[in-house]
């Protein structure tokens, strides 16, 4: 999975308990974050055990099956017939050889487990069992992490503070959680003729981050017009061609994507993110592009390093972004890591929009609709009125860590970037 992946959702199992599996071949199905995906087998085996069902929610790290690679690896094995056999008694015994490896299996991943309620990663994990951390231990570790979890840093100062500090003869108990309030949901009010509809899996994901990032972010947006007649015309010119050559359709998407990465570039306080009240500055310029799916919902891929691609490069990986988007077939790492994240709302009729920050990043920039309008046009002869293509570039930025100044000055660079086109660009 990408780094910044903690959990997937099991959807389905391709194999049942007996199966012979190859290596490389999918054993289940999982869902994270919008992009379903197929988890391959590392070995050759039998199936002997699953240990999560379809709809679980399954941490990264965890231990989701269990495929016997060498021994007794038959179907029978893995469900032994109650038919008598001359060799039961030896059967009986294979049986308990792998009933046992799946239980040893079991007691190693889950010493130390995440709870409903916090999630430790792999790492921390493996730092607790090698340290004789115990789980009570563990759970009363403060996190400074996204969402209170316990990072590197602080179960190293942890172990720091606890030799330093005389033994407790008693690991310390787990601070007790105050009692779950049960939430009471509201029945649903419909007449006769209204047609219920159940919210999909997707639906509730993207609901639960937006609600999230209205929580977390202060919203502030900046609004400014872009003059992009330049732009219009040497696309008209040069899109026939570049189409012929490259074989990828021109849009002006990848055009408006060179402009945000060299404003990061000129405003790297834009392309940061927010861990409690640590800023991190980020290294690599990473795109985030608001592409559809096909059953009409949004999903974000990422261009990796935008600022080093040139225009032929950012236009084929917007279109081959957008068009696995299109078909389902974006991977997970596909929409991991963006710094920073780009939204055509234009692509709607709309002129300006103020779209909700993906987190944990401080900015979104929205791309108001292309319109032909009247416009005073300033020239070493006088002013006149002409018609010029314009657009509204609407900037949602977290008021928290970015300033008004900041989020003007950014949306205003990407303007100056846009004007300022070469008409007489090479491509």
């Amino acid at each position: 999975m990408g780094e910044s992946v903690a959990e997937a959702t099991i959807t389905s199992w391709l194999k049942e308990v007996g199966d012979t599996i190859e290596a490389d071949e999918a054993v289940l199905e999982i869902a994270t974050d919008k992009v379903d995906s197929e988890v391959p087998s590392e070995v050759e085996g039998v199936l002997v055990e699953k240990l999560f069902n379809v709809d679980d929610v399954v941490q990264v790290g965890q231990v989701i099956a269990i495929i016997e690679t060498e021994g007794q690896g038959s179907a029978e094995t893995a469900a032994p017939k109650a038919e008598s056999k001359p060799d039961a008694v030896a059967d009986q015994a294979a049986v308990a050889q792998v009933a046992q490896t799946v239980e040893t299996a079991k007691e190693t991943v889950t010493a130390i487990s995440s709870s409903e309620e916090r999630f430790y990663s792999p790492l921390v994990k493996n730092i607790a069992k090698k340290e004789g951390i115990s789980q009570a231990e563990l759970d009363a570790i403060s996190g400074t992490g996204k969402d209170g979890r316990v990072t590197k840093n602080d179960i190293l100062a942890h172990l720091e503070s606890r030799s330093s500090a005389p033994q407790p003869t008693k690991a310390p108990e787990a601070p007790k959680a105050a009692p779950a309030k049960t939430e009471k949901t509201a029945p649903v009010v419909a007449s006769g003729d209204d047609e219920i509809i159940e919210m999909t899996r997707m639906g509730k994901i993207i609901a639960h981050h937006m609600v999230e990032s209205v929580q977390t972010s202060a919203h502030v947006q900046s609004f400014i017009e872009a003059d992009v007649t330049k732009i219009w015309n040497w696309r008209k010119k040069v899109k026939d061609a570049f189409a012929k050559r490259e074989g990828e359709n021109l849009t002006f998407t990848p055009i408006f994507m060179e402009a945000v990465a060299k404003a990061l570039r000129d405003f790297p306080m834009m392309n940061i993110s927010v861990q409690g009240d640590t800023i991190i500055k980020k290294k690599h310029i990473n795109l985030g592009m608001a592409a559809a799916l096909g059953d009409g919902n949004l999903i974000v891929p990422v261009i990796k390093d935008a600022d080093q691609l040139n225009l032929v490069g950012m236009t084929k990986k917007v279109n081959d972004l957008a068009n696995r988007a299109r078909l389902n077939q974006l991977k997970p790492d596909d929409i991991q890591g963006g710094t920073y994240t780009v939204t055509n709302v234009g692509t709607f009729g709309s002129i300006m929009g103020t779209p909700i920050i993906n987190q944990p990043q401080v900015g979104i920039l929205a791309l108001g609709a292309i319109r032909k309008v009247p416009a005073v046009v300033e020239t070493p002869e006088g002013d006149f009125i002409g018609i010029r293509y314009k657009m509204f570039l609407s900037h949602s930025y977290d008021h928290r860590v970015v300033n008004g100044a900041l989020g003007g000055q950014f949306v205003k660079a990407v303007k100056d970037y846009l004007e300022g086109w070469d008409s007489n660009r090479e491509i």
